[in-house]
């Protein structure tokens, strides 16, 4: 890797360190996130500085993202087909369901929404919006992903896993492996990871693109229950989707 290449991997990785709940950061905190020496740090960040990713308050000694940050992820979901296509389908099935809808993606070993349409039976505890991460191997969104991928990156995937659950692996690997089998037999998988929400998740392939697709419901009723009365409209709009961008191509 040449020494530039080295350096826009390094500086993407300061960026990377930056989580909700951790808005200002100092050179330390970013070079324990981020695995690097505190020397290389402190060049990136001004470098970033510079070049208006981040800003620096210096009576706090820290570093914030810059609004260039969140001008990005707005081109990212302007530009996105996949978006322009899914999000009025998504949000018509909300409302005519009274259900949540999500998109989201994979990035490294988590899951990040795209979109997030709530429109829940009830008022729920979360409140789920784009750019937000949800663990990948807990949820059926990260199920759905999982069950797409070659069997090596699955297996480097139960490493990380592995590692972050401890005690916990044993039986939530059985979890994940029944669930890849549901999304094989029945093209989804259900998932309950957070009290009474329940969830459905398909994947939403093509040759361009890997997403999965979520239904959710904030709901006491048995996960069987919430299988069996969405796991049709869930499909139906997968189907929806492909169906519309397919049209779109051809134009």
């Amino acid at each position: 890797m040449s020494p530039a290449n080295r350096s826009l991997e390094r500086g993407i990785e300061i960026l990377r360190a930056f989580r909700p709940g951790s808005d200002l950061l100092g050179n330390g905190e970013l070079a324990e996130r981020a695995g690097l020496s505190k020397a290389t740090v402190s060049r990136l960040t001004q470098t970033l500085v510079g070049m208006g990713m981040l800003q620096q308050e210096p009576l706090r000694k820290g570093y914030r993202l810059a609004p260039a940050v969140l001008s990005l992820a707005h081109a990212m979901r302007s530009g996105s087909a996949v978006l322009q296509v899914a999000a009025p389908l998504m949000r018509a099935l909300a409302e005519s369901k009274h259900i949540n809808v999500g998109l989201a993606a994979a990035d490294r070993d988590e899951m990040v929404y795209l979109e997030s349409i709530r429109y829940s039976r009830r008022v729920a505890f979360r409140n789920v919006v784009s750019g937000q991460r949800v663990p990948m191997e807990l949820t059926s969104l990260g199920r759905a992903y999982l069950a797409t991928i070659p069997p090596t990156r699955r297996k480097a995937l139960y490493a990380i896993f592995k590692a972050r659950r401890g005690r916990q692996w044993s039986s939530l690997l059985a979890e994940i492996e029944q669930s890849l089998r549901c999304v094989r037999e029945s093209g989804c998988c259900a998932a309950s990871w957070q009290p009474e929400v329940v969830a459905l998740a398909t994947p939403l392939q093509s040759a361009d693109f890997s997403y999965s697709l979520n239904v959710s419901v904030s709901t006491g009723e048995k996960i069987e229950a919430v299988v069996e009365a969405l796991t049709t409209p869930l499909l139906e709009l997968r189907g929806a989707i492909l169906k519309s961008l397919s049209l779109r191509a051809g134009e």
